[in-house]
């Protein structure tokens, strides 16, 4: 974010006022909202905010053993829905071998 910060701040500052309205109106505990942190961050790819939320967590009375349970049931969930997603996607990989699935994104037509 620190390109952003230089050049549009104004995107910075509306992110601020974001965070601050999810604090100030958050219906659940913050232990449970670093766990859901934790695990999106996880699923995110994001050092920064995996660091931040494991953290935070710990700070929120977490364990690290309850963390490494969140750890373990992202990859998990991850993994499952991502295999189910992509058998959707190449479900008909018969009829793609046959070229009768198109993509518009490579170009193909309808």
């Amino acid at each position: 974010m620190r390109m952003l910060e230089e050049f549009f701040p104004e995107f910075t500052e509306k992110l601020d006022e974001i965070d601050k309205l999810y604090a100030d109106t958050r219906t659940i505990d913050e232990k449970t909202y670093q766990f859901i942190c934790f695990a999106l961050s996880i699923k995110a790819r994001s050092k920064p905010c995996v660091l931040k939320h494991f953290k935070g967590a710990l700070e929120a009375g977490a364990t690290v053993k309850e963390l490494s349970y969140i750890f373990a049931l992202t990859m998990r969930e991850a993994a499952g829905a991502d295999d189910c997603w992509t058998h959707d996607v190449i479900g008909d990989w018969r009829e793609i071998l046959k070229g009768n699935v198109s993509c518009s994104c490579c170009g193909d037509e309808d």
